[in-house]
């Protein structure tokens, strides 16, 4: 076992859960992929262990969050996508046009969410946070997508 899955079996079996060859496949899938949707992770998987489906990768995401070892957020209006939890907090910027997640330090978003907590009371869960719009390469004109949404 490497420091990582070291890491990983040390976090569940605290948790009661132990690292099972499904959950350390989806554990490697979601750091190699860094922000990928359990359709994503699922065929990352099967290129391994062609057995496994997609309620199994849904089972093992839940497991996985529980004990704070991923984390998800609705970058679109499809299916969550999953992120280690070991990468700093973080702002998720999607482009409407390409599709493009870039994360970004949350610094700049933790003062106007700490506005909001004291002005309104309202704490806000960094981590699901996804803002949209255009990517530079899109707003540049750079990117031949054409999206009616965002005709230039």
């Amino acid at each position: 076992m490497n420091q990582k899955t070291e890491a990983w079996d040390r976090r569940l079996r605290s948790a009661g859960f132990r690292i099972t060859p499904q959950r350390q496949l989806v554990l490697e899938a979601v750091t190699t992929l860094r922000h990928s949707t359990p359709e994503d992770i699922l065929l990352e998987v099967q290129q391994t262990a062609s057995g496994v489906n997609l309620s199994t990768v849904y089972r093992t995401l839940e497991v996985l969050e529980q004990v704070g070892l991923v984390t998800h957020a609705h970058i679109d209006h499809g299916s969550p996508t999953y992120h280690v939890v070991e990468e700093a907090p973080h702002i998720h910027l999607v482009c409407s046009r390409c599709q493009a997640v870039e994360s970004v330090e949350s610094d700049d978003f933790e003062k106007f969410s700490s506005k909001l907590e004291s002005q309104k009371g309202f704490v806000v869960n960094i981590a699901h946070v996804a803002l949209h719009g255009l990517c530079k390469n899109c707003a540049d004109g750079r990117t031949l997508i054409i999206d009616n949404e965002f005709d230039i």
